[in-house]
């Protein structure tokens, strides 16, 4: 189990990757609550010189986060956690001690992640981090002789993979489900008051040893994107597209598409159709076909998304009757805009081809 767990849990996720990131653009903050599995840990008394482990029973955890995010899928956050373990038994040379109390894990984590798009209504994330947590007793004790306490702390990793749901009705908000490894790399010394000293009820002090901590955390939790752009009002209801004339002798037809789409819809087969009829009853040598996307997402994306585009009505073109040999194709990605916009806005008009005559 242990790391090799937690990069499995992680390598599934990340299958994907070849997908485009879901943008989120800007400051965030996140909250979740769950429960955390402690992974036994080794121990041993510089007291009585037993050595052995201890176990544990889950119970209830939380954390919250502060981030930005870069519009191209990659995230970072400052992350504070509360894990809160119940210590259940300890075993020492084959035999088992009851114990109560509990172990509280807590410290800030930094961690970079990465946002997936996957064509789903959800949204994969896998990411790491760094930072300090400190481990504290709480009250232990041990078949009600023992007890250790203090706070120690030590440098920690973490390994994430989560799920992200976006919710329609409010805009910025996303549901996360998320999966968390961490690992404290440094051993840690506490505190011991053992009774039944000498003389007899008297407290004789020690120090017990505790190995590396592995904990396995599960959060359902909320992730706000704060300031939030005006929505980009929504357009008119109209018929399908119709060819839009430009000035003699160029003429001009308009393709649109989907968000995030090169596929032809019905209506845009009708128009590159008509297209097609068109040009072989004027005096056309060339069709200029030129492709375009809105702005949202990364201009390196959207100039590939526009060249699909262009690619998907030239060969419904070719399809049609026209010659290949009389097709111009060019694609322009987020420029020339039909509707003027700022960045990340997703205006239907914008995702478009152009098939213009000469």
């Amino acid at each position: 189990m242990k790391l090799r767990f937690a990069l499995a849990a992680a390598t599934c996720l990340v299958l994907p990757i070849a997908a485009h990131a879901q943008p989120v653009t800007g400051p965030y903050v996140s909250l979740g609550a769950g429960t955390t599995i402690q992974e036994p840990i080794n121990y041993k008394s510089y007291y009585t010189g037993e050595s052995g482990k201890m176990q544990f029973r889950n119970s209830y955890s939380g954390d919250v986060a502060v981030g930005y995010g870069f519009g191209d899928g990659f995230r970072v956050e400052l992350n504070g956690n509360y894990y809160r373990d119940t210590v259940h038994k300890l075993t020492a040379n084959g035999t088992q001690y009851p114990a109560t109390g509990g172990l509280d894990t807590y410290g800030p984590m930094v961690n970079v992640l990465y946002d997936i798009n996957v064509g789903l209504p959800v949204f994969p994330y896998v990411g790491a981090g760094i930072g300090y947590q400190w481990q504290r007793f709480n009250s232990h004790i041990q078949s009600g002789a023992t007890s250790y306490t203090g706070s120690k702390g030590s440098f920690a990793y973490n390994i994430i993979g989560g799920l992200s749901y976006p919710l329609p009705m409010v805009p910025g908000l996303s549901l996360t489900a998320e999966y968390k490894f961490t690992q404290l790399t440094a051993s840690r010394n506490y505190n011991t008051s053992v009774i039944g000293g000498f003389p007899a009820g008297n407290p004789v002090g020690g120090t017990m040893h505790f190995g590396q901590s592995s904990s396995h955390t599960f959060l359902i939790g909320l992730r706000y994107q704060l300031f939030q752009p005006a929505p980009a009002p929504a357009p008119a209801p109209a018929p399908a597209p119709v060819a839009a004339p430009a000035p003699a002798p160029a003429k001009t037809y308009l393709v649109f598409f989907d968000w995030d789409k090169y596929s032809l819809t019905p209506s845009a087969t009708q128009i590159i159709s008509q297209a097609a009829s068109d040009s072989k009853t004027q005096n056309v040598t060339t069709l200029e076909v030129n492709g375009y996307t809105d702005t949202s997402g990364s201009a390196s994306y959207n100039m590939g998304l526009s060249i699909k585009r262009a690619k998907a009505v030239a060969a419904q073109l070719v399809a049609d009757g026209v010659p290949a040999s009389e097709i111009e194709m060019h694609g322009y990605g987020e420029t020339h805009l039909l509707v003027p916009t700022g960045p990340d806005v997703r205006e239907p008009q914008n995702r478009r081809v152009e098939i213009i005559f000469h």
